[in-house]
């Protein structure tokens, strides 16, 4: 999960602040936390799922897939790693 935060969840997290699409008025404050009001998730979930619909290359393999792909693809290498089927686990990298 790690290897995907920055390139999936944090890139929507920024470019929704960026194009203020989500402003400081979007949160309450709540059991000594910040959430999004529901209006603003929804756009949240919006863009997140487009994000995970985004196309790439493979550093790896060289094909084009979406990140949703790509989160299955490195679950089955991280498992092959974990099972000794392959002697190195490479995390998805992009540019």
């Amino acid at each position: 999960m790690e290897e995907f935060r920055p390139i999936i969840a944090d890139s929507v997290v920024i470019t929704l602040i960026n194009n203020r699409r989500i402003k400081l008025e979007d949160f309450t404050q709540s059991h000594g936390g910040w959430y999004l009001k529901e209006h603003r998730r929804k756009v949240f979930y919006a863009a997140y799922e487009t994000r995970k619909n985004e196309t790439i290359t493979h550093p790896l393999f060289k094909y084009k897939l979406t990140f949703r792909r790509a989160i299955e693809l490195q679950v089955r290498l991280l498992a092959k790693y974990l099972t000794g089927e392959i002697d190195k686990y490479t995390p998805l990298t992009i540019r």
